[in-house]
């Protein structure tokens, strides 16, 4: 049995408590409120009983008495009401800031579970490919393979620190767009030729209509486009084609990533954008990744103008959208 609460024990804990005493601030404030009111009663009444019943101004000192008690009632209902105000106002922000304090502490955890598989696993593989190559004597079709396995491994701890800097680069605005004319149709080519060559076992298909430029960073569209192939490949499984179309859309050129993986439910098809988020719990997590990928796709289709969304493909999988809304 776990000495520690879990992250979700803590933040039912942290709730149940702030509930309890916003519930037992807003009771005093009600409490008080009453006595208030109660003690307003009685010194009216006491002025009351003071006065002589045949004094000539009686009548006037009676509606001077109740109005200044109802005087007193107004003044009490507003600075209740507006205390209430406050509290209910602050009770919310205060809420929010905990919940996404949470969050966030949540999130980073996961990151850091998935940050140290991915670093360990990259690393692990190529020590143990390039120690057989060392200590054993193989014949030319092994030695290749090992040496893809490898080349494999260190691409993708060069895209996992790649990701990680530039997420810190563009969330404190330390990286500074070079926007030129990217001659993306190129671009794509290149990119799906080489994915083909690293990964010959996997079935890819591409139509990219040629000719196509926009204006943009050409290494964060790089980026963008190998994270889309990357989660791709991920998510879907090896017997399934990984298709990339690109053309002019009327307004811009699209850019469409297809698989037929597990797809992503409706109700998290906006969260998958969040910076650290993943489908599922981190500890019981097959699938490889960090929470990045996406979030950097999303950061860089928005500081390009450009629109990215996720639809359902048919009969499964997921598609993956960026409408970019300048061409050259």
């Amino acid at each position: 049995m776990p000495l520690r609460f879990l992250p979700k024990q803590k933040l039912a804990i942290a709730t149940a408590i702030y509930w309890f005493l916003l519930l037992y601030i807003i009771a005093a404030l009600f409490f008080w409120f009453a006595k208030l009111q109660q003690q307003n009663q009685q010194m009216a009444q006491q002025k009351l009983m003071e006065l002589v019943a045949n004094d000539p101004d009686y009548i006037r000192k009676v509606e001077m008495i109740n109005e200044e008690a109802r005087r007193k009632t107004m003044q009490f209902n507003g600075e209740g009401i507006t205390f209430l105000l406050i509290i209910l106002v602050g009770a919310v922000f205060v809420f929010r800031a905990v919940r996404r304090q949470f969050k966030t502490a949540q999130q980073q955890q996961n990151f850091m579970m998935a940050i140290t598989h991915e670093l360990k696993t990259p690393i692990a593989v190529a020590k143990l490919n390039l120690e057989t190559l060392q200590k054993h004597r193989l014949d030319e079709e092994k030695q290749m393979k090992l040496i893809q396995m490898t080349l494999q491994e260190t691409n993708r701890l060069n895209t996992l620190t790649n990701n990680i800097l530039l997420s810190s680069q563009l969330e404190a605005g330390g990286y500074k767009m070079v926007l030129e004319d990217i001659a993306i149709s190129n671009l794509a080519e290149k990119l799906m030729t080489d994915l083909q060559h690293r990964y010959p076992d996997r079935l890819m298909e591409w139509n990219i209509q040629p000719g196509q430029f926009i204006k943009g960073d050409p290494v964060l569209i790089e980026i963008m486009m190998n994270n889309l192939l990357d989660n791709a490949l991920k998510y879907s499984p090896k017997d399934s084609p990984i298709i990339l179309s690109l053309y002019d859309g009327g307004t811009g050129v699209i850019l469409q990533v297809k698989d037929q993986g597990i797809g992503i439910p409706n109700e998290e098809k906006q969260k998958i954008f969040e910076r650290f988020y993943r489908i599922g719990n981190e500890a019981v997590r097959k699938t490889k990744g960090t929470g990045l990928g996406l979030f950097l796709c999303k950061k860089i289709a928005t500081d390009h103008h450009a629109l990215i969304n996720v639809s359902d493909n048919d009969p499964r999988g997921s598609i993956f959208t960026i409408q970019f809304r300048y061409k050259r």
